[in-house]
């Protein structure tokens, strides 16, 4: 299951988070054999950063790759690069870094992780270079709002951003205000970051929910497929779950097999509902 991007090249609709990966050597094996669990499964997109463990996220993923030995031409690999490396002087020593710890000739999608200091139209034209040298096949951004999108499209080029990765579940429903929409619009991916609300007490809250719980059992499902399932629902929303279980990241795997009807839909929209006024976009 894939997406056409508005460049004609082809998005997987689903994929995986590594954040938080990286950081302690303790776990790499571990870390690694979760990313190769889950390409070894049919995952093909992968999401990283150099800001995530300084560079030992991509580290972990191009070890799995390596291990994994998957067709290039097959996987769909995005990284981030920090705003304070977006510009000419910097973005394309950390590209090439990147690329290097991923074992990688080139990305996929490559992010600008959140706005900085440096002029958006200096980072579009640092972006299409990449482009053009066939260091990445195309770019987007990160936690950017609506505005901040406005302005991007405004910019020479700006229109050739093919993704822009927020925070976006069921309880964090902000964007579904004015930017999902506008996305859609234009054809533009919306990421989802953070889909299961893993951070603390809110996962769980959602995960326990009764609603969410009747529709999974509905569907024979796990409340965390649900939850993924209706992101995946609407058009141009890809879910990156990050698990380091091997039990969940197959649960997450298989969330791409529940169909949501409208029913479901309604309950959901009705326990969650999207937000009726502008609210500031959610970031972690």
């Amino acid at each position: 299951m894939s997406y056409i991007l508005k460049s004609s090249n082809i998005m997987p609709k689903f994929g995986i988070g590594t954040w938080r990966m990286g950081e302690n050597e303790n776990k790499s094996s571990v870390e690694i054999n979760a990313v190769y669990y889950a390409l070894k499964n049919g995952v093909r997109l992968i999401d990283t950063a150099e800001m995530y463990g300084e560079g030992g996220a991509e580290i972990i993923v191009g070890e799995a790759l390596k291990k994994a030995n998957v067709d290039r031409k097959e996987l769909f690999i995005a990284s981030k690069v920090y705003p304070h490396n977006a510009g000419r002087d910097n973005l394309f020593t950390s590209l090439k870094k990147s690329l290097s710890r991923l074992g990688l000739d080139y990305l996929d999608m490559y992010l600008l992780h959140w706005r900085g200091r440096v002029p958006l139209r200096e980072t579009v034209e640092c972006m299409e270079e990449a482009k053009k040298e066939g260091l990445i096949k195309d770019w987007g951004v990160s936690n950017f709002d609506i505005d901040d999108m406005k302005e991007l499209e405004s910019i020479k080029n700006g229109d050739k951003c093919n993704v822009n990765q927020v925070l976006y579940h069921l309880a964090s429903r902000g964007v579904d205000f004015d930017l999902a929409s506008y996305l859609l619009e234009r054809n533009i991916v919306l990421m989802a970051y953070c889909p299961l609300a893993q951070a603390g007490n809110l996962g769980n809250d959602i995960l326990n929910n009764s609603v969410i719980k009747n529709i999974a059992k509905k569907h024979n499902a796990t409340s965390s497929q649900i939850a993924l399932a209706f992101i995946m629902y609407f058009d141009k929303r890809v879910p990156i779950p990050k698990s380091s279980s091997e039990k969940h990241i197959l649960e997450n795997i298989n969330s791409q097999n529940i169909i949501l009807d409208k029913e479901d839909i309604e309950l959901l929209n009705k326990e969650f509902p999207k937000s009726n006024r502008k609210m500031p976009l959610d970031i972690v």
